[in-house]
């Protein structure tokens, strides 16, 4: 087959053995614990959850810049309000449609952490006009991820504190048991809207504290027993 432009990369995340997961598609759930959904002024109870999407390769390793400067990540154009919001990552090895949640995990091949930077500024003028999120959160380089770790290492983690912070100062912090829907329960629902498959990625919503990045301001986020990750915003 001879292509009329140069074919992209394929996105794709490191994983913990080394080889490279592939980045199908990417599926953010909205205002997911209850605290952070009343920071952003919403009602935290259980209505269906809401998604929204990334591109695939919006999602990426930070990598090391020049010198000792470590991992950096641009601060975007198109902004004078860059927030942060720490995220449990599912990776899925395999696909399906209207999955029952008692057999969502078998879909799951591991996890990570990531961080869905948004343009706030924009995300917020988009709400007052009643437009689409897509340039507050699916920007260039808005999703950086940590390598990715297999179930088999993590196994399947609902409970554990995730956690933010921003020059060594805690920002964000939650247990992933606040979540107000489990993983099994966010598959599930996912799938009834979409046939799901082998390298797509769900972030699963973000605990209270989410506020402004700066430039040269360093970045560190957590979930205890799954993931490490740090950027500088440059």
């Amino acid at each position: 087959m001879t292509y009329v432009v140069p074919v992209p990369t394929p996105p794709s995340l490191p994983t913990s053995g080394g080889a490279l997961f592939p980045v199908r598609r990417v599926f953010c759930v909205g205002r997911n614990y209850g605290d952070h959904a009343r920071e952003m002024g919403a009602d935290p109870n259980r209505e269906p959850p809401f998604f929204f999407t990334k591109p695939a390769d919006a999602v990426f390793a930070p990598q090391p810049a020049s010198g000792d400067a470590g991992p950096a990540v641009p601060y975007p154009p198109q902004t004078a309000d860059l927030h942060h919001e720490v995220e449990l990552v599912v990776a899925l090895g395999r696909g399906g449609t209207a999955v029952d949640p008692a057999d969502a995990l078998d879909m799951v091949w591991g996890y990570g952490v990531g961080v869905d930077l948004t343009r706030r500024d924009l995300q917020s003028e988009a709400k007052n006009l009643r437009r689409p999120w897509d340039l507050a959160k699916g920007f260039d380089l808005s999703g950086p991820c940590s390598p990715l770790r297999p179930a088999s290492e993590v196994e399947h983690p609902d409970r554990g504190r995730i956690w933010l912070g921003v020059d060594g100062v805690i920002r964000q912090e939650g247990d992933l048991g606040d979540q107000i829907w489990t993983v099994p329960e966010i598959i599930a629902h996912l799938s009834r809207s979409v046939a799901l498959s082998a390298g797509d990625l769900v972030f699963t919503g973000t605990p209270a504290g989410v506020g402004a990045l700066t430039r040269g301001d360093m970045v560190t986020a957590g979930i205890d027993g799954v993931a490490e990750l740090s950027f500088t915003i440059e």
